[in-house]
Formats: structure tokens, C-alpha cells, sequence
């Protein structure tokens, strides 16, 4: 007689959170890079350039992460941090720049 039990461990909507974060993040980098795209902004450029990249590589990392229920809270972690982070390093940004 077959195993009748479920021994599946995967979280369900477990591409919730990173769809959220995917839908959010992507066009703030987007917007952001295009707002502070000149060369004359020395060291602030570089710096938004590493926070974007950074925030891109927290929303790989939720994706990536595997879709268990151990790894729940991680992925929303890393979710929620990314556009976080966009906005942060723009703030970052903006306060580096002399604007005129």
C-alpha cells in the first residue's frame, strides 16, 4: 500500500513576498539611477551605483532562497530590505550631491 502522507515541506505563497519586492524594487532602481545619472556627482554616483546593486542582490537572494517553510522568514527579510534599501541609499545620495 503506498505512503498516503504528505511529506512535502514547501511554504505555500512562499513567491509572495518576493513578487512584492520584485514589483517594487525594480522600478525604484530604475527611477533612481535615471534621476542621478551625471558624471560630475564624484564619489555619490559610485555609492548609488553599490546601494542599487546591493538592493538588486537582495532581491536575487529572496528569490533564490529555497521555497521551505525554514526559510520563510529569510526571504521576507530579504524582501522587504531591498526597496528599503533603495530609498535609503538615494537619501544617501541626495545628501552627497551638492545640489546647486
Amino acid at each position: 500500500m503506498p505512503d498516503l502522507t504528505l511529506d512535502d515541506d514547501r511554504a505555500t505563497g512562499a513567491w509572495v513576498a518576493p513578487l512584492l519586492s520584485t514589483l517594487l524594487t525594480l522600478p525604484a532602481c530604475v527611477l533612481v539611477y535615471l534621476a542621478g545619472f551625471e558624471s560630475s556627482f564624484g564619489i555619490a554616483f559610485p555609492v548609488l551605483l553599490g546601494g542599487l546593486g546591493l538592493a538588486l542582490f537582495l532581491l536575487a537572494a529572496s528569490w533564490a532562497l529555497p521555497w521551505e517553510r525554514g526559510g520563510t522568514g529569510r526571504r521576507v527579510a530579504f524582501a522587504f530590505a531591498a526597496p528599503v534599501l533603495v530609498v535609503c541609499v538615494y537619501v544617501v545620495f541626495a545628501v552627497l550631491v551638492e545640489w546647486p
